[in-house]
């Protein structure tokens, strides 16, 4: 085992993780309501980027938390696959695994 190229190659990978983990913020993952009243958009790093509430909502203060609480959550939910989804391709590297490092590229 060449201890230099599987050091190279794991600086190669914790770039790729970088840059991924950068590309991620351009990803918007859209959510709505089932109903449609209620849209979000966040990024697969999972920073709220919009929300939009349709005039019905705005009557009723329980239903509203309760619709955001919702969609926001499916939201972070389908950010969250598309971010590991992203990441598990980037870091599917030829190293013999080492005894204790076998999540270090999560």
């Amino acid at each position: 085992m060449d201890i230099m190229k599987m050091m190279g190659q794991m600086q190669e990978t914790q770039r790729k993780i970088e840059e991924a983990h950068k590309g991620l913020n351009d990803v918007i993952i859209e959510n709505q309501s089932a109903d449609g009243l209620l849209r979000v958009k966040i990024t697969a790093n999972n920073e709220l980027k919009n929300i939009e509430i349709a005039n019905e909502l705005l009557e009723d203060k329980e239903q509203l938390e309760d619709y955001l609480i919702t969609t926001i959550n499916q939201a972070i939910a389908k950010a969250m696959a598309k971010n590991k989804e992203v990441l598990d391709e980037v870091t599917k590297i030829d190293l013999p695994m080492i005894p204790g490092m076998e999540n270090m590229f999560q």
